[in-house]
């Protein structure tokens, strides 16, 4: 008994197993394994920031010559002209802002609105049904979109909505003016059914994580249906509502083809809502192709490094926005 003791006793222990199926302390050890997923994040993060530089540079390098050649002349001058070799990109910034502010006017409240109705008002089966209807526009082509446009929405415009909109707002002159179809507000209608369903899926999203006992707590302290859903639903989803329409403002100035195909590609600044005009990524589009000289390519570059500032200072206006109201609540 005492041999069987003092045999157990001398018996050595062996290497436990980690839980991957590896030694204890080895290569894919629990330890291990935590760094590996943090460098491999940390490299993802890295490699993004890295490309976004990158893109950069190479658009810098190639827009180099329009900038020594124009300087700060190429965004206040609205004058383009490739056959003497005249570039200024005012018109396509006041193009795109323009354009894409009218898409957003008109896109926002309709996507608030059917989302609200999706989550709030319908049962919940029929507002699936109806979810899934706005998610298949946004799985249209562009252009597709374009043609539309072109050949239904311009017409429409022309004969039907310019009479009204004129007889209404007509004694403003931005409301006033020839009407071709094509041109500005053609092209704000296309931005704004194309950026509906963004908004309004980021909305629906944002309505649904509000807890229902927030909105029993409205009921219950005698709120009708309209105050329970602007107090305790719209109110305390602002800052994710703000993220949806930033989201579809940053769709709305990247478009290309469909704006293209109905906005008349005409480098100057619009008078009025029915004038044609350009937007920086259409002229990118339809130029990039044919251009015929160094400084073409390189004014069209320098297009693209503003548009992406536009980009930018639109994002960092929402965050604002976003950032002064949080502040105003918790004050």
């Amino acid at each position: 008994m005492e041999n069987v003791v003092n045999h157990s006793s001398n018996t050595k222990p062996t290497p436990s197993s980690s839980p991957s199926g590896g030694p204890k302390g080895g290569f894919f050890s629990l330890k291990n394994q935590d760094k590996l997923h943090l460098t491999a994040i940390k490299s993802l993060a890295v490699f993004v920031i890295g490309l976004l530089i990158t893109l950069l540079i190479l658009l810098l390098k190639q827009a180099w010559p329009a900038v020594t050649e124009f300087g700060v002349e190429f965004i206040t001058s609205d004058w383009w002209n490739p056959v003497e070799d005249q570039f200024g990109g005012l018109s396509f910034i006041v193009g795109t802002v323009l354009t894409s502010i009218i898409a957003i006017i008109i896109a926002a409240p309709v996507s608030i609105g059917v989302a609200l109705l999706m989550t709030e008002v319908l049962p919940e089966r029929a507002g699936k049904t109806i979810g899934l209807f706005v998610e298949m526009i946004a799985a249209i082509p562009s252009i597709v979109f374009g043609l539309w446009g072109l050949f239904y929405l311009a017409p429409f415009v022309r004969e039907t909505l310019t009479p009204i909109i004129k007889s209404t707002l007509g004694f403003i002159p931005f409301f006033n003016g020839p009407s071709f179809g094509i041109g500005v507000l053609t092209a704000s209608l296309i931005l704004a059914i194309m950026i509906i369903p963004t908004i309004t899926s980021l909305c629906r999203e944002v309505f649904r994580s509000v807890p229902t006992l927030q909105r029993e707590a409205a009921l219950g302290l005698g709120s009708t249906r309209w105050e329970m859903i602007r107090l305790a639903v719209i109110k305390p989803s602002f800052s994710g509502i703000m993220g949806g329409i930033v989201l579809g403002l940053g769709r709305a100035l990247g478009e290309t083809m469909a704006v293209a195909m109905v906005i008349g590609n005409q480098p100057e600044i619009p008078k009025s809502i029915f004038s044609s005009a350009a937007t920086m990524a259409s002229v990118i589009a339809n130029e990039y192709a044919e251009a015929d000289s160094d400084l073409h390519v390189s004014a069209l570059c320098l297009v693209g490094i503003l548009l992406f500032g536009v980009t930018l200072i639109a994002n960092a206006i929402a965050r604002l926005i976003v950032w002064n109201y949080n502040r105003k609540q918790q004050g």
